[in-house]
C-alpha cells in the first residue's frame, strides 16, 4: 500500500480522513478553501502534478506508474495489471466539496463509493498484483482473520503513542517472588528519615491513601525491629570489649601480677593425698581445694623457686590450713609431714598390717584379721585364689611401693590399694605364660619363686644366681638335695623370725609345710613381698650349674658352689665368722 492508501488496498487514506495525521476535521479545512483541480484520474494518469508534495508527503505512485505502463508498451511489455484496467486509467473521481467527498472515493477499476465519516478496518486488506477486493463482499477472503497475518492497517494518525490516560490508582497485589526484601537496619544504610520521606505513589481515592497508611506503618514496624537489632548489635559489641578487657586483664595478671597467697605458716592439720606422676599445678589444685594454698599458681611458683620442689613425691602428707605456698611446699619435703606408708622389698605382710594399724591408729590385728576375713573382695586374681595350707592369702600381694594411709581412712582401702598395684605388675610380666617355661605350674609358683629369691639374695648378681639354685633343685633328677631346696629364709617365715643361723636339730624335725629342710619343693606360697628387681632377676636366672649358697659374713656376702664340697668349705667359713 502506498504512503496515502492509494494502493490495492481496499480503503484508500486521504488527509480529509479525521483521524489522518493529528489535526482532525478542523485541522483540514485549508483543503476546503482550495478550488477543485484536475486529478490524474481526469487526465489518465499523464502529466500529474501531486498537490500532496508539496506538503511533504511525497510524489504519488500513480504518476509513476502511468509512465512505466507507457514506457513498457513501447517496447512491447504488457503489464499484467494493464488488462484489468486497460488504457482508460482511472475512473473518474468526483469534486471535492465543502462537506469533503460528495461522491466518495475511488477505487481502481471500481466505482466510487460514498464515504460515510467513519474509518472502518474490518475490510480485508489486498495483496500486492492481486485483483482487486469487491468493496461489496462478494467472498473475498478475511486475510487478517488467519494467525500468520499482520493487524489491520491503522490511519496515520493512530500510528503515534495513544496519550496515557489517567486512571484511579489501585496498586494489585505484589506476587510472592516479588516482596521487597528486609530492609537493612538505618545504622548501616542511613534512611534514618524513611517516614518523613513523601510516599511515591499516591492514589486519588482514599484505598489509595489507606494503603499508603498501611505500608507506612509496615515500615514504622520494621523500623522497630530495625532499632531492636541495632541494639542488640551494641550489646554484643560491648560484651566484646568487655571480654576482651576481662581476659586481656587475667593475661596481664598472669605474666606480671603476683598470685594470691596466704601469709603465714598456717593453723590446724588436714590430710591431703598426693597421687602418683601429678604435676605440679596438678599437686596446686589438690592443696587449694584442701584449702592449704589460696591459688595454684602462687603453689608453682614456690614449687619452681624452691631447688627441691620438683621431688616432692606421691603420697599422704599432713598439712595446716591457710598456709603460704612457700611453708606448703618446704613441709611437704619435710619426712615429718608425710603420711605415707613406704613398703620395703622383701618385707612379709605382718609388718604391712603392723604400719596400718599404727597410722590409722587401731588396735593391734586389726588390719590383720580384714586381710584374712575379706581375702576374695580384696581384689586378688583368680590364680591366686583356692589354695591351702597358706599362712596368708594376700602375701605376695602387698606390692613394695608407697601408699597414702592417713587419718580417717580404712585399713581395706589400703589393702585394695596394695593388690591393685601387685596386679598391675604381675600381669606386665605375664607370669601366667611364664610359668611352663621355668619348670613350674603355675603363676602362683613362679611367684612364690620371686619372694624366695627376694628373701635369700642380697644384690642384684646374687638374685639371678639365686634363682638358678632354685630351678635346678627343683629338677627331678636333683641327686644332690633330692628336690629339698633347704632355705632358711622359709623356716623364719614358718616361725615369724629373721634369724640367720638355724640348729640343725629344728630344720629336721619340723614337719610344717613351709619348711623347705623337710619338705621336697615349692613351700605352699610366697614368703614375703618381692620387688621388681626378684621378679625380673626370677625370669632371668643364671645358667651357670649354681647348687649351692651360703651368706659366708652372715649377713651381706653371698657365695655360690655347685658341687658340695664346696658347700661345706664355704659352710666352715660361716661357721668359723660366726663363731667369733
Amino acid at each position: 500500500m502506498t504512503e496515502y492508501g492509494r494502493g490495492q488496498g481496499s480503503e484508500p487514506w486521504h488527509p480529509t480522513d479525521p483521524l489522518y495525521g493529528d489535526q482532525g476535521w478542523e485541522g483540514q479545512q485549508q483543503y476546503q478553501q482550495q478550488p477543485h483541480q484536475a486529478t490524474p484520474y481526469d487526465q489518465g494518469g499523464q502529466g500529474y502534478q501531486d498537490p500532496y508534495a508539496q506538503q511533504g508527503y511525497g510524489t504519488d505512485p500513480y504518476q509513476q506508474q502511468a509512465a512505466y505502463q507507457q514506457q513498457y508498451q513501447q517496447q512491447g511489455y504488457v503489464d499484467p495489471q494493464a488488462q484489468t484496467y486497460g488504457d482508460q486509467g482511472h475512473a473518474p473521481a468526483q469534486a471535492y466539496g465543502q462537506n469533503g467527498w460528495e461522491q466518495g472515493y475511488d477505487t481502481p477499476g471500481q466505482p466510487g463509493q460514498a464515504y460515510d465519516g467513519n474509518w472502518q478496518t474490518d475490510q480485508a486488506a489486498m495483496a500486492y498484483n492481486a485483483p482487486p477486493a469487491d468493496p461489496y463482499g462478494g467472498g473475498q477472503p478475511d486475510l487478517y482473520g488467519t494467525p500468520e497475518a499482520y493487524p489491520p492497517p491503522q490511519p496515520p494518525g493512530r500510528r503515534q503513542q495513544p496519550p496515557e490516560p489517567v486512571i484511579d490508582w489501585e496498586p494489585e497485589p505484589e506476587p510472592a517472588a516479588r516482596q521487597e526484601p528486609e530492609e537493612s537496619h538505618p545504622f548501616f544504610t542511613g534512611d534514618d528519615d524513611e517516614d518523613d520521606a513523601p510516599s511515591p505513589r499516591r492514589g486519588r481515592g482514599g484505598r489509595g491513601d489507606d494503603r499508603d497508611r498501611e505500608r507506612r506503618g509496615k515500615e514504622k514496624k520494621r523500623k522497630g525491629k530495625n532499632g531492636m537489632a541495632c541494639l542488640v548489635v551494641a550489646a554484643v559489641l560491648v560484651g566484646g570489649v568487655g571480654g576482651i578487657g576481662y581476659f586481656g586483664y587475667q593475661f596481664w595478671q598472669g605474666q606480671f601480677g603476683e598470685a594470691p597467697d596466704y601469709a603465714g605458716s598456717g593453723s590446724g592439720e588436714v590430710q591431703v593425698e598426693i597421687p602418683k606422676g601429678a604435676f605440679g599445678n596438678e599437686i596446686g589444685n589438690i592443696l587449694k581445694q584442701a584449702g592449704v594454698v589460696k591459688s595454684v599458681d602462687a603453689f608453682v611458683a614456690a614449687q619452681n623457686q624452691n631447688a627441691k620442689g620438683r621431688s616432692i613425691q606421691a603420697g599422704a602428707y599432713t598439712l595446716k590450713k591457710e598456709m603460704s605456698a612457700e611453708s606448703a611446699v618446704a613441709l611437704m619435703l619435710d619426712p615429718a609431714s608425710q603420711a605415707n606408708l613406704i613398703i620395703p622389698e622383701g618385707k612379709r605382710n605382718a609388718w604391712v598390717y603392723e604400719q596400718i594399724d599404727t597410722r590409722l591408729g587401731l588396735e593391734p590385728g586389726t588390719t590383720k584379721e580384714i586381710a584374712v576375713n575379706q581375702t576374695d573382695s580384696l581384689g586378688l586374681p583368680d590364680w591366686a585364689k583356692g589354695h591351702d595350707k597358706l599362712k596368708d592369702p594376700l602375701e605376695g600381694f602387698l606390692f613394695p611401693a608407697s601408699y597414702p594411709v592417713a587419718k580417717g581412712s580404712k585399713p581395706e582401702a589400703a589393702l585394695k590399694k596394695m593388690v591393685s598395684r601387685a596386679n598391675q605388675e604381675y600381669t606386665k610380666l605375664d607370669l601366667e605364660g611364664q610359668a611352663k617355661k621355668h619348670g613350674v605350674e603355675n603363676a602362683w609358683e613362679l611367684l612364690t619363686v620371686a619372694s624366695l629369691v627376694q628373701a635369700e639374695g642380697k644384690t642384684h648378681d646374687d638374685f639371678r644366681k639365686m634363682a638358678e639354685v632354685i630351678y635346678n633343685r627343683l629338677q627331678p633328677d636333683n641327686t644332690e638335695t633330692n628336690r629339698k631346696l633347704q632355705f632358711d629364709s622359709a623356716l623364719n617365715y614358718l616361725k615369724g623370725q629373721s634369724e640367720i643361723k638355724i640348729s640343725e636339730k629344728e630344720a629336721h624335725t619340723n614337719k610344717d609345710p613351709y619348711n623347705t629342710y623337710t619338705n621336697e619343693g615349692l613351700p605352699p606360697g610366697p614368703i614375703s613381698n618381692p620387688g621388681n628387681e626378684a621378679l625380673a632377676a626370677m625370669l632371668d636366672p643364671t645358667n651357670d650349674g649354681w647348687l649351692y649358697f651360703v651368706a659366708t659374713d652372715g649377713m651381706n656376702k653371698t657365695e655360690f658352689a655347685k658341687t658340695l664340697a664346696e658347700h661345706n668349705r664355704l659352710r666352715d667359713e660361716f661357721n668359723a665368722n660366726t663363731n667369733q
